[in-house]
């Protein structure tokens, strides 16, 4: 159980290794289910939902928690560089969205994003606006 943003999230998993070997797809060993149940601090239900996976690590690799945490670790990654691309950088909004064009921008945002992570930023956002103000500050990082 969590508590955070004005809400209580908990968390449950199902998992079993029953179905290895049964499944047509390729190094399952284990497969999983990951309820989500969202409450207002009150204790009423915001929602709950189940999420299904399919992992190739064996059960002596990952035990339930383990799967949790590294499901809960996903959605850190996600919401640290895939938010930061769509929310702080437009990613979403763009109007490339075929071919190099498209490929190269979203390395010219992973790279941006990656040096100052680099540099300890934590508000890439705050930054993001700092170096359009100092364009001289993206050479230095570019250099370091």
């Amino acid at each position: 159980m969590n508590k955070g943003h004005g809400r209580l999230e908990r968390r449950r998993i199902w998992a079993s290794s029953d179905l290895r070997g049964y499944l047509d797809f390729p190094h399952a060993e284990q497969v999983f289910v990951i309820e989500r149940e969202v409450r207002d601090l009150d204790g009423t239900l915001q929602h709950c939902e189940l999420a299904y996976g399919v992992t190739s690590l064996a059960t002596a690799e990952a035990t339930p928690v383990r799967l949790l945490d590294l499901n809960r670790g996903h959605w850190q990654i996600e919401n640290g560089l895939h938010g930061v691309r769509d929310v702080t950088f437009g990613e979403d909004l763009s109007r490339i969205r075929r071919g190099a064009g498209a490929q190269g921008m979203a390395t010219l945002r992973n790279l941006a994003i990656g040096l100052l992570r680099r540099e300890g930023v934590k508000n890439i956002a705050r930054a993001r606006r700092a170096c359009a103000w100092e364009p001289g500050r993206v050479l230095e990082l570019m250099r370091a």
